[in-house]
């Protein structure tokens, strides 16, 4: 047994919400309150550990994260920086360090955001092949944008995927191309495949490796748990961690829609797994995102009259999907960015209440994930349908200034947390990292500020008006998260009978100012009553 004692705990339990001391044995807490209580409840060998008043909170969970992307993206070239000219420099560094013909991987760049020498943000404008080019003469280049819904290669890249000016657009996708009809160099959405599908695939060993790595960083922020978004492959680096003892978060784990036949046919079911790993939903993609401009919107983009993004379908085909997965009691989750693409998956999920309704069958958890954007028509919706809104608060900050300039006006309905728990919607947030960092304390200072860390663009923030508490921004990131796990009987808490998931921090976040969130760090954590990570 163990007893941590002499600490300012808030356990997120309304029925008692703070406590000094908390008892736990076998992975699970034992009870919560004060040392001399909790001492007499104890038996057998007892550890006793004086946190020296410092605070502790329930383990934080990312409710959408790619987990395979992000790990194994710790290794490519950091792209996510102010200048083209930089990221150019940090490619032309990593070719200089590899073989000929090795292939110069990196993630991050948003042409939105760089900014000329001066420091005036320039952006808009994309890149090409050719500066890549000229970077990496010797080595084909795939770099990924931030909001990982498009690709920057070189011209060894294109060539090697077979990319010339007859090439199609594939479905839901697009070649960029220039007035001559050749490609430019950016992919947008499903083009991205035409060279992904070329670049050596990680073996399942490496993205395990990758994950075990990620692991001790993701503990550091304070995160104990995750709601994985990518595929296959990292499923299966999931479940051989788990089978050997090596998995230390708990990953509620969301399939892709294109397994949904399959899923139906096995009778897999949400919740399936244990207390590590388990099923979540079933994730469908509905549109792209705003950075590339293919976020599906009812009105065109702010000076682009005839684009209004890509929907990649309407509500009744993925109700479809939705059928297939209720059949089998599956739940579904759909990213939605645009106000159309939000209004569609709606439109969607009022259909499958109604078949759960008429069938028999459970109302499920469902969700949408993102949310960036919606027509105050639908904003009710969610909550009116039970659906829970899987947010990502950084997303706000970073992309405001591309918000307002390509959404206009219509930015005042976008990233509206406030709005959605004042109409009475459940609430997850996540990082969706690799696109933004998964450190859930720059989430919750977005959250609470809605602000970047230079304070920009106010010191009221962007549309302070959807501002959120941290209590609610935190409750967000635990009991939120939780029960859009169907997890919320052993996670979100510190109480008795829960997992002993808990992170400890040198500064209250209740008692600091907003800014200094940014820098808050987890001192030590604990995943199922065991350390697993400590500063000393």
């Amino acid at each position: 047994m163990k007893l941590l004692y002499n600490a300012n705990i808030h356990t997120l339990d309304s029925n008692h919400p703070s406590a000094s001391a908390i008892l736990i044995a076998g992975g699970r807490i034992i009870a919560v309150g004060d040392r001399d209580k909790l001492e007499s409840l104890a038996h057998g060998k007892l550890e006793k550990q004086d946190m020296k008043g410092k605070t502790i909170l329930p383990g934080l969970t990312d409710a959408h994260i790619h987990l395979q992307y992000y790990s194994l993206g710790l290794s490519k070239v950091d792209c996510e920086t102010k200048t083209k000219d930089e990221c150019l420099s940090r490619v032309a560094e990593r070719a200089r360090n590899s073989k000929p013909g090795e292939w110069v991987l990196g993630h991050g760049w948003n042409q939105n955001e760089w900014h000329s020498s001066s420091g005036r943000v320039v952006g808009g404008d994309w890149p090409t092949a050719s500066e890549l080019d000229a970077a990496a003469p010797n080595n084909p280049v795939y770099l990924t944008a931030k909001s990982l819904h498009a690709a920057w290669a070189n011209t060894a890249a294109l060539n090697l995927a077979g990319i010339t000016t007859d090439t199609p657009n594939p479905k839901d996708g697009a070649i960029q191309r220039d007035a001559k009809g050749q490609a430019t160099g950016i992919l947008l959405e499903t083009a991205m495949g035409l060279v992904g599908s070329v670049i050596p695939e990680p073996t399942i060993k490496d993205i395990e490796q990758a994950i075990q790595n990620a692991q001790s960083i993701l503990w550091k922020m304070g995160i104990t748990g995750v709601h994985d978004f990518d595929r296959r492959d990292s499923f299966m680096a999931l479940q051989s961690l788990r089978a050997s003892n090596k998995l230390k978060l708990r990953v509620n784990k969301n399939i892709p829609v294109e397994s949904v036949e399959q899923a139906n046919a096995l009778g897999l079911r949400t919740g399936f797994g244990d207390e590590w790993l388990w099923i979540g939903s079933v994730k469908a993609f509905m549109d792209g995102a705003l950075g590339p401009h293919t976020a599906a919107m009812f009105q065109p983009y702010e000076n682009e009259p005839e684009n209004k993004g890509i929907l990649n379908m309407d509500g009744e085909e993925l109700f479809e999907h939705c059928r297939k997965a209720a059949d089998v009691g599956l739940s579904m989750t759909v990213h939605a960015i645009g106000d159309r693409a939000n209004h569609e998956v709606l439109n969607a999920y009022e259909q499958l209440r109604k078949y759960e309704t008429e069938k028999g069958l459970p109302h499920l958890r469902h969700r949408i994930e993102h949310v960036q954007i919606i027509h105050p028509d639908d904003a009710p919706r969610l909550a009116k349908l039970n659906i829970i809104a899987s947010m990502q608060p950084i997303h706000a900050t970073s992309d405001m200034f591309a918000a307002d300039r390509f959404w206009g006006e219509r930015s005042k309905f976008s990233y509206a947390w406030r709005t959605q728990l004042n109409h009475g919607a459940s609430i997850a947030f996540g990082s969706d990292a690799p696109v933004e960092s998964p450190n859930p304390f720059l989430g919750l200072h977005a959250a609470v500020t809605r602000q970047r860390a230079d304070g920009s663009p106010s010191a009221e923030g962007w549309y302070p008006e959807q501002k959120l508490t941290l209590a609610e921004a935190l409750s967000a990131y635990t009991l939120g998260a939780a029960y859009a796990a169907n997890a919320e009987n052993r996670l979100g808490k510190l109480t008795e009978n829960y997992l002993a998931d808990l992170i400890v921090l040198d500064q209250d976040p209740f008692l600091i100012p907003p800014n200094d969130l940014l820098q808050l760090t987890a001192t030590a954590t604990m995943i199922n009553g065991e350390w697993v990570y400590t500063s000393s």
